[in-house]
């Protein structure tokens, strides 16, 4: 098998997974908060004897590094306790849909950091877009479970989109391992203060999963997503990485009986070829 075969296979394994987290939302019988810490710890510690079985460096090179580490750690732990809140109030496929609004978010955040404004077709992606997120909407009510719940899936979005665009231009000199190391392990000590439920007090049955969320879920996939970009462009995993809904929708249907309503597969659709076309556009721009 070639490199770059087994390398899309890696990839497509890692997006599978990354679909399947959304399943623990539902799963595991704690709030969003508390998943989030307990899932970052185990994770942090699985990657941790990971960079240590492979020898490879765990220090940073800079006191400047490890504030920026602090920095992402930080996004990325508000980022995953709304992706968790978003689905357990709105369902794992709305919630996923709600979460993919990143690629175009993104293209409205990053002017700021390069100073380039967002073209025409970016904008009408963002019309696309909002009126996905609208057929997702059941009513414009803010006591609604699912409304909030696509909300809370916008703002992690939000903030998964501002930690790639500050990663990509102050830390990608970094491997996807460490990076992921400090990321965790922020995002478990900053977060752990709020946690309702402590560790004592978890199940038996949700400790299990939480340690399946974090190694397998979590540690396994990033591992996997770091390798394929070895022999694979940053692009191709972009435009792969979008299956992820589907895959996440799908393992629902499969496990938890969730089924999409009709606008929902009609709002999906067009976020999901809105972030497709918008990945799809920096692969073209990088290849010409």
């Amino acid at each position: 098998m070639q490199a770059q075969q087994q390398s899309l296979i890696y990839l497509h394994i890692a997006v599978l997974l990354f679909g399947g987290t959304a399943l623990f939302a539902k799963l595991i019988n704690l709030n969003a908060l508390d998943i989030t810490v307990y899932r970052a710890a185990i994770a942090g510690v699985a990657i941790l004897l990971l960079l240590l079985w492979q020898k490879k460096a765990i220090k940073l090179n800079s006191r400047k590094d490890y504030l920026i580490a602090l920095f992402l750690g930080a996004t990325v732990g508000i980022h995953w306790v709304t992706y968790f809140a978003g689905m357990q109030m709105a369902g794992i496929a709305v919630g996923m849909i709600a979460f993919f609004t990143y690629p175009v978010i993104t293209v409205f955040i990053e002017p700021f950091f390069n100073g380039k404004k967002p073209k025409v077709n970016d904008l009408l992606s963002a019309c696309v877009v909002i009126t996905g997120i609208y057929l997702l909407i059941p009513n414009a009510n803010m006591g609604n479970d699912v409304t909030l719940g696509v909300i809370t899936g916008v703002v992690s979005a939000f903030f998964f989109a501002f930690r790639n665009i500050v990663h990509k231009r102050y830390f990608s000199q970094y491997g996807g391992p460490q990076t992921m190391f400090y990321q965790t392990l922020v995002a478990s000590i900053l977060l752990a203060t709020f946690v309702e439920v402590p560790v004592l007090n978890v199940s038996t049955r949700d400790l299990g999963l939480l340690l399946v969320a974090g190694v397998i879920f979590t540690a396994t996939p990033h591992s996997l997503f770091a390798a394929s970009l070895q022999y694979l462009s940053a692009s191709t995993a972009g435009l792969i990485s979008c299956l992820q809904p589907l895959y996440g929708t799908f393992l629902a249907f499969l496990l938890l009986h969730e089924q999409p309503s009709l606008l929902t597969l009609l709002g999906g659709t067009m976020v999901i070829s809105a972030a497709l076309y918008e990945t799809w556009s920096v692969t073209r721009k990088h290849t010409l």
